[in-house]
Parts: C-alpha cells; sequence; structure tokens
C-alpha cells in the first residue's frame, strides 16, 4: 500500500469515527431516557386513573350533584374532558360531528341547545344560535348549570341536543327540561354509546327508551344503529302536549365506565 494510500485510509477511518460519534449523541439527543419514559407512562397512568374516578361519578349521581362535586373542585371537570378527548380520539367517528352536519343541513335560523357542551364544538361549527350548558363554565359562551334547571325560556328552542351527556341518575328530568325549552315541532337530537343500549350486556332497550321519550311528548322520527360505537335518536316534540299522561317508565341506562388498562 502507498503512502497515498494509507493516507486516504486513515482520513476515511476518522470521518467514519466523527460521524459514529455525532450518530449517537444525536440518538442520545433524540430518544428520551428510561427515566423520562417512565415519569411520562406514570403522568399518563394517574392522569387515566383520575378520569376514570370522575367518569365513574358522574354516572352515578344526579346532575345536582355532579354540579356541586365541580363547583367544589373546578379543575376537576378539565381534568375530566382531558381524559374524555383521550378516549374519544380511539374512536373512528365523533357523534358530535354527525349532529353538525346535520345541523348545517337546516336552517342557520334554528335555536340550539347543546345540553352538556363540553369545548362547545357545535357552537364554534354553525351559524345557528347556540347555548352551550355544561355543569362548568371556564369560557364566556358557555352557560354553567344543572341540566335539569337550564335558564332557558319556555318553548324558546328549535333544536336540543345530548351529545353523549345523559350521564346522571336522573338522566329522565333531563330530557323534561328539553321538553320544556323546545318549541312545539322542535327536534330533539341523543347521541350515546352503544353499549348503554344492548340489553344482552346489561344495557336499556333501546325501544323502551325511545316509548319513554314518546310518552313525555315527542315523535320519534329516526334511530341510526349504523355506527359501531354510538346511536342517534331523532324526536320531534309534538304540538299538542298530553298533561294527564301517565306516569312513564324510564329504563335504566348502563353507565359507561372505562376498564383499567
Amino acid at each position: 500500500m502507498t503512502k497515498s494510500e494509507r493516507k486516504k485510509r486513515n482520513n476515511k477511518s476518522k470521518d467514519e469515527q466523527r460521524f459514529t460519534a455525532d450518530t449517537a449523541k444525536l440518538r442520545k439527543f433524540k430518544e428520551p431516557s428510561k427515566s423520562s419514559t417512565f415519569l411520562d407512562k406514570m403522568k399518563a397512568r394517574l392522569s387515566g386513573g383520575h378520569f376514570r374516578m370522575i367518569n365513574e361519578k358522574l354516572y352515578t349521581c344526579t346532575g345536582k350533584e355532579a354540579l356541586n362535586y365541580f363547583q367544589e373542585e373546578p379543575s376537576l371537570f378539565a381534568l375530566y374532558h382531558a381524559g374524555y378527548k383521550m378516549q374519544m380520539s380511539n374512536w373512528p367517528q365523533q357523534p358530535v360531528n354527525v349532529i353538525i352536519d346535520w345541523l348545517k343541513k337546516k336552517s342557520p335560523s334554528l335555536v340550539v341547545a347543546d345540553f352538556g357542551c363540553g369545548d362547545a364544538l357545535i357552537a364554534k361549527s354553525v351559524e345557528n344560535k347556540v347555548y352551550s350548558l355544561d355543569l362548568v363554565s371556564n369560557d364566556p359562551n358557555i352557560i354553567a348549570c344543572d341540566m335539569s334547571n337550564t335558564p332557558l325560556d319556555d318553548s324558546s328552542i328549535d333544536v336540543a341536543v345530548f351529545c353523549l351527556s345523559l350521564m346522571g341518575t336522573n338522566y329522565q328530568s333531563y330530557i323534561k327540561e328539553a321538553n320544556r325549552v323546545l318549541k312545539p315541532g322542535g327536534w330533539l337530537l341523543i347521541a350515546e354509546v352503544k353499549s348503554r343500549f344492548d340489553p344482552n350486556t346489561g344495557g336499556a332497550n333501546p325501544e323502551k327508551f325511545t316509548n319513554a321519550i314518546s310518552e313525555l311528548g315527542f315523535k320519534s322520527v329516526k334511530k341510526d344503529f349504523s355506527n359501531k360505537m354510538f346511536i342517534l335518536f331523532y324526536f320531534t316534540k309534538k304540538d299538542k302536549q298530553n298533561f294527564k299522561r301517565k306516569e312513564i317508565e324510564w329504563p335504566l341506562l348502563k353507565p359507561c365506565l372505562y376498564k383499567r388498562r
């Protein structure tokens, strides 16, 4: 091997060494340390645990109790919705988007009440006047209240929406409140987790649920079972209300509780 060839070989070897050292540094910079990864996992697990705790609370108490719960500790509401968004990110389709698409096909003059609005996505997505209602308000456009006792006037709303928000043990009082504020001929849209209406696993019979709402003073227009994650119910308020109606037998809705992973 000539002197020039040896020199080229040595230079190449030094370049390879520098490349290897730089690559190692870059890898060390990009890859999180084991300790940081562990902490992130622990934080996610704790956050998920808090979400499941709050979620179970909301499904097993009344709306008034839930309101008091969040008024005592408003930060829990933000924690709950962060966990909720994480759970919903796994769904191939969001029911709120189906409702938004439905509203966009209707007249923008229709006034909407969004019961349990969360981050008020409906109000942010349509031209309609939307009253966004929830237990806690971190937004001046969201009205904080019990869903069974809203500040809305009688017969002032064209569309009432419950999107995954019939959570309290007294859910029927929320629907009665929607009946109060809806105009005759107004729409009631309910989207709920499908498992809550599976009688084979302890869920409510969807026909009994529909019949109960019909007895309250609504006409069932459509039930959409096409999505594997949720059901959509469409009702309209009857023009003539039967104020001497018999006692309605409301089915118990199965709580939607998330398993620990």
